[in-house]
């Protein structure tokens, strides 16, 4: 028996009165309920009862056994309920990682409304460059784009995106209009670092023709607002996903390129190791920015993407995102 099993036994012991009355409750017999006392004596070495056949009076030890006792149970039974509460009621500290640019534009609000919502609950958002391991690094959750590789985590789609290869309207006038994938190779293009193996490295599609392209530039960078900014100012074509161009292309300060090509999906996905006990406060994150995601667009209101046809210097056409 452990020492936590011994006090509950000792206490229900003083409780009823008896080792009888304390056997019965116990669904044992008064002899294995004696033979229970004498053990927990013989391992604590002192004798913690005086008992006659009428009566049983507390030793010093067994007044002092059962008063520091009671407390350590209650203070045992109030930790279990606050453990136990965590999985029905969201309280405690959440970790949440994201990328910069998404999670300063609009992962921020969302989180801000979810804190007015489970006020128990700390978040701490933690928004880099670099790619997060979710199990070792101990984060609760993570917003990531594409697809899941690690099948220790599950995934939730928050929203639906897509990448698009864009330019200004400037560039394209000055270095031309790419027609094909492998006409890439001869543009300026602009690369977001996100990690060592796809750096640079851009695959396209268009029904069952799959290219991939090793592309290169003057300019690359660890940030997508940097990235958007240089394109803006016409150094080079811009992969980028749709939340952060639609604006752009909205207006025509930036021109979708070979738009008959699709590129990887980028879906918004928050991601979670999987567990069959998923805490309450990561149960409630998720349920939350599910239904956020859902009711808030990542785009402005304007739906119109401008795509320069021909070598550039052609008119604009448009069409709906």
């Amino acid at each position: 028996m452990d020492a936590f099993s011994d006090l509950r036994f000792f206490a229900l012991l003083m409780k009823e009165g008896s080792l009888a009355a304390a056997a019965q409750q116990m669904g044992i017999t008064p002899p294995a309920a004696s033979r229970r006392l004498a053990q927990l004596e013989h391992r604590l070495g002192v004798r913690l009862l005086h008992r006659t056949t009428r009566r049983m009076a507390l030793t010093p030890e067994g007044e002092s056994y059962l008063l520091e006792g009671t407390r350590i149970l209650a203070d045992l039974d109030a930790l279990e309920r606050t453990v136990a509460g965590a999985r029905s009621t969201p309280r405690g500290l959440i970790k949440l990682a994201a990328t910069l640019g998404f999670g300063r534009v609009h992962l921020a609000p969302a989180l801000s409304a979810f804190a007015q919502a489970y006020p128990e609950v700390e978040v701490q958002l933690h928004l880099t460059d670099r790619p997060i391991n979710l199990v070792e690094q101990g984060f609760d959750a993570a917003v990531r784009f594409g697809d899941l590789p690690d099948s220790r985590l599950t995934a939730r789609r928050l929203r639906a995106n897509r990448r698009v290869l864009c330019a200004a309207p400037s560039y394209l006038a000055r270095a031309g209009t790419p027609q094909q994938p492998a006409d890439l190779l001869g543009h300026q293009c602009i690369v977001i670092r996100e990690s060592d193996e796809t750096y640079g490295t851009w695959h396209l599609s268009q029904g069952p023709r799959q290219e991939t392209v090793k592309v290169r530039g003057m300019l690359s960078t660890n940030d997508g607002g940097a990235a958007t900014t240089w394109a803006l100012d016409g150094r080079g074509v811009l992969l980028r996903s749709e939340w952060d161009v639609a604006p752009h292309l909205a207006t025509g300060q930036l021109i979708a390129v070979l738009p008959a090509w699709q590129l990887p999906p980028a879906d918004v996905m928050l991601v979670y190791p999987t567990r069959s006990d998923l805490s309450a406060k990561t149960r409630a994150l998720v349920d939350f920015l599910g239904t956020w995601f859902a009711r808030n667009t990542l785009l402005r209101p304007q739906r119109q993407i401008h795509h320069r046809q021909g070598d550039g210097v052609g008119c604009p056409a448009t069409c709906s995102v």
